[in-house]
């Protein structure tokens, strides 16, 4: 592939610049990396070209990355939407059956290619938003074979957009309802999970991580024990739905594994706070499920921010607790449910989401990283996080300019 050049733009990289925004600046790369992010003015001879691409003095910054997402589901649950507003509590319809039970029935009965078309117009409501790195996790299929379906449903997704995907096997998720209240046959189906379908997935090369949740209405902390210990025996990462609903100590399980990511964290304990900053475990904050369940209780931001413990923020895309297809979107209700400033927010979905999913060459706009990159029609990176609505971008994805 030739030197490719794009000038007449200004820029802004959160990680290294802040809010700063660079005027006049230029980014070249060359098969899918970038070659040089700078001023105009400092841009190799050796890189010019005759056909450059003209940015139109729109503002350059480095692709987004929605580090956690349930984007591949069938159906949705509206009807469950209703009741919640009528008062009835998310655990309360977890245990009348609906829930992730109701994903599940709907997502089992659909087939990959079904699974694609549905979660298509998804990933690229994303991809208009600047997202260039979407994690889809499986989950809704309780089965090997129904979660053998959502995973190779994420890798077409990849495939067929152009999309970065990174899959991960959420192992476990829920329980099916047979083996729920039968100690013995419950202990059965994790083992099994454990042994068997993960180490088979993998095989497959369908995992990237591996996750859990860890709440009183999921997975007890043992039960979320065993499924690492297999997953770092097969060399997975792993990641965690940690402390959402109550305190399980969830974010110190994560870091005992030296998780990449403990995601929701409104009942972490500070505790489970220094665990994470001494094992490099990411904060992934989820306002768009904060804001969708009416929850009261705030993560602890103001201890993690002086803890030092990296904080991304993801948009939580599911049929149930977060339907809402804008990281944009999540990156406002972080800055007002959460308490983050602009900055935070846009570190939040560049280069720290990038850290979420174990990713070093992305998030960032810098020589030697991949070419993933984004124009937007605004004049300073604040508004890619107060404005609420349709901000499109131009999006580069590897190099190549997505469409």
């Amino acid at each position: 592939m030739t030197n490719q050049l794009l000038l007449n733009i200004r820029a802004c990289d959160p990680a290294t610049m802040g809010l700063e925004v660079l005027e006049d600046a230029a980014i070249a790369w060359r098969d899918g990396v970038i070659s040089y992010f700078g001023p105009r003015s400092d841009l190799p001879d050796a890189l010019r070209v005759t056909d450059a691409i003209d940015g139109g003095g729109r503002l350059l910054t480095p692709a987004l990355i929605d580090c956690h997402t349930h984007l591949v589901f069938a159906g949705n649950r509206a009807d469950e939407f209703a009741a919640r507003l009528r008062g009835v509590s998310y655990q309360e319809i977890a245990q009348a059956g609906g829930g992730i039970m109701s994903s599940v029935r709907q997502t089992a009965a659909a087939s990959v290619e079904q699974l694609v078309a549905s979660a298509l117009p998804r990933a690229c409501a994303l991809a208009r938003e600047g997202v260039a790195t979407i994690e889809i996790k499986s989950g809704y299929g309780l089965s090997l074979a129904a979660e053998r379906a959502m995973l190779q449903a994420a890798t077409a997704l990849g495939a067929q957009t152009g999309l970065q995907v990174k899959r991960t096997y959420l192992a476990l998720h829920a329980l099916p309802p047979e083996v729920k209240n039968d100690s013995a046959l419950r202990a059965a189906w994790i083992a099994g999970v454990c042994n068997e379908w993960l180490p088979a997935l993998v095989q497959e090369g369908l995992v990237d991580a591996v996750d859990a949740f860890c709440e009183g209405i999921a997975f007890s902390p043992d039960e979320v024990r065993q499924l690492f210990t297999s997953a770092h025996s097969l060399g997975v990462p792993v990641k965690l739905h940690a402390d959402q609903l109550s305190n399980l100590s969830g974010g110190a399980l994560a870091a005992e594994f030296a998780a990449l990511s403990a995601d929701h964290l409104e009942y972490l304990d500070d505790a489970g706070i220094a665990a994470m900053r001494a094992s490099d475990t990411t904060a992934v904050l989820l306002p768009a499920a904060f804001y969708c369940l009416k929850e009261t209780k705030l993560p602890p931001i103001a201890s993690l921010r002086a803890a030092g413990v990296t904080m991304a923020v993801a948009s939580d895309c599911n049929p149930g607790t977060s339907p809402q297809f804008s990281l944009r979107l999540a990156m406002h209700q972080a800055c007002t449910l959460f308490g983050l400033s602009i900055e935070e927010a846009l570190c939040g979905t560049t280069k720290h989401a990038a850290t979420a999913l174990g990713l070093t060459d992305r998030g960032q706009l810098e020589a030697g990283l991949r070419a993933d990159f984004a124009l937007w029609p605004v004049a300073h990176p604040a508004e890619l996080v107060y404005w609420l609505g349709d901000v499109p971008a131009a999006l580069w994805v590897g190099g190549r300019a997505f469409s």
